[in-house]
């Protein structure tokens, strides 16, 4: 992460970029359509700061180092997991527990979730015995 942070100023004219999902002081999260952009782009050899300058993002207040290491971090997942890869994946696993009420679907559908699991454990638990019974079975004959 770059030690460069945003001012209010900066952060208010980045949040309105069209491919800005988020600003703080100290990140900027992009669309993932920018992301796929990118990527393409730079295959098609543009270079990292060109691609930023040419989607209207003012190389100044992003910094060249950030527009850099994004790409960087942007190809490496993309080649791991194609497009999957570039998907902002924090929204559904940030840890963190809702702070609103769940709806009655919504505990339910977790409650199902449960108990498919709890299920699929009992299952291997099963498996695992009698495994173990054979084991000891064959170890006496």
């Amino acid at each position: 992460m770059s030690k460069k942070l945003f001012t209010d100023q900066e952060q208010k004219l980045l949040k309105k970029h069209p491919y800005v999902k988020a600003v703080s002081e100290k990140a900027i999260t992009y669309t993932d359509e920018f992301k796929a952009r990118a990527i393409k782009e730079y295959e098609e050899g543009k270079f990292p700061l060109q691609i930023f300058e040419d989607a209207g993002f003012d190389i100044d207040i992003v910094g060249k180092k950030r527009a850099k290491s994004a790409l960087e971090r942007w190809r490496a997942a993309y080649q791991k997991n194609g497009v999957a890869g570039l998907v902002d994946t924090r929204k559904h696993s940030s840890g963190r527990p809702l702070e609103r009420e769940l709806s009655i679907e919504e505990k339910y559908a977790r409650l199902e979730a449960q108990n498919a699991l709890l299920r699929a454990e009992n299952e291997l638990l099963k498996k695992i015995d009698l495994a173990e019974r054979l084991l000891i079975k064959k170890k006496r004959n």
